[in-house]
């Protein structure tokens, strides 16, 4: 992968998408626009669609770090383009800048940081941290 290489994909924004459907009880009213828990989720599949080329069959990438910055509510239906920019290494770590954009324009930006994993052990090592 080259530093600044970029994907980008549209994705309609589904009810399922909604920080409505975030909270966990009653107790929990959010509004009827994207959550951001959603726009990160975004966010961090275009990174790892960038990268899938980079991942032998045993392994996958996982998201180490976010950090972004929510600027705009999305409504249901809307059509987001999500863009992953690759940024370089840091050591091990690969970095990108990434952005979502709904029709009303940019919507939500910040960097994402991923590793390449193998998958067995990631899950070996989730299973050792419970059983303790």
């Amino acid at each position: 992968m080259e530093i600044g290489q970029k994907l980008d994909f549209v994705y309609t924004v589904e009810e399922k998408d909604l920080a409505k459907y975030v909270g966990v009880d009653s107790q929990d009213q959010f509004p009827r626009v994207l959550a951001t828990a959603r726009m990160v989720a975004l966010m961090e599949i275009a990174a790892a669609r960038l990268m899938n080329p980079l991942s032998k069959e045993d392994e996958q990438s996982v998201g180490v770090n976010v950090n972004v910055t929510h600027m705009a509510p999305t409504l249901c239906d809307d059509n987001v383009t999500v863009t992953a920019i690759f940024q370089g290494m840091e050591g091990k770590l690969y970095k990108f800048d990434v952005e979502i954009h709904d029709t009303g324009g940019l919507a939500g930006k910040g960097t994402h940081t991923r590793a390449i994993v193998k998958t067995e052990r990631l899950l070996q090592g989730a299973k050792k941290r419970i059983s303790k």
